[in-house]
């Protein structure tokens, strides 16, 4: 019988309404959490291996035209372009044509710049959605549940004030509905709390390979550009 009353769904069902919302919302925060965590882990994952595979073709000696030709059909056929092939379309696309309109080479390289920076921080923005979610949920929740407690040992010891005898036996079950809260706040918090840090570090690392493929890029179409002058 101890155990019946002690048990998880018995301390949920006893606790005051104000607790259970509390409860109820540290569900709600995990379960949404959970979702970004697993969308967020593919998304970056997948984009570290995009760019391995993308550096790998370009710098295999191919021309950039096919390249930008094979991305550019695939966007047309419906297929979004993202990641590191995003900033390259961007940036060369923009090239071809400033570079069609015989512009000034100064103006047609600042040009493709300027194009990739604004692909760049459209990915970056990209990687680093829903992480400031998982900031929340890990850096609230814990007073979140903390305050669910605080208000249910509040109703404990309120309803203790009315029984002439304390025990362990009726002072028990008020705490513990209190502390399931604690508990709960803290599920939701922890996994919030490694998930944000590993994917802000993977996001920064992702980051830094589109910033230096695009230097590397621009230093390559400084190249064919004075050579296709000279």
């Amino acid at each position: 019988m101890p155990q019946q009353t002690l048990s998880l769904v018995s301390l949920i069902a006893d606790a005051s309404l104000l607790v259970q919302a509390v409860m109820a919302l540290l569900v709600a925060a995990s379960v949404v959490s959970w979702v970004m965590i697993f969308q967020r882990s593919s998304y970056l994952n997948r984009a570290g291996r995009d760019v391995l595979t993308f550096e790998q073709q370009f710098w295999s000696g191919g021309q950039l035209n096919t390249l930008y030709s094979d991305i550019a059909e695939r966007s047309r056929e419906g297929v979004e372009t993202s990641g590191i092939e995003h900033i390259f379309a961007a940036g060369y696309g923009e090239f071809i044509r400033l570079r069609q309109r015989r512009g000034d080479g100064a103006a047609v390289l600042a040009g493709a710049d300027r194009a990739m920076r604004i692909a760049m921080s459209r990915e970056n923005e990209r990687l680093e959605r829903h992480l400031a979610f998982l900031a929340s949920v890990a850096s609230v929740s814990p007073y979140i549940g903390l305050f669910g407690t605080v208000w249910g040992i509040m109703n404990s010891f309120r309803g203790l004030a009315m029984v002439q005898q304390a025990t362990l036996a009726t002072v028990a079950p008020g705490i513990s509905e209190a502390l399931v809260a604690t508990a709960m706040g803290l599920f939701a918090a922890i996994p919030a709390v490694l998930a944000f840090n590993r994917f802000s570090a993977q996001a920064e690392v992702v980051a830094g390979q589109y910033q230096t493929f695009s230097e590397e890029f621009s230093a390559l179409l400084h190249r064919q550009l004075h050579s296709g002058e000279e």
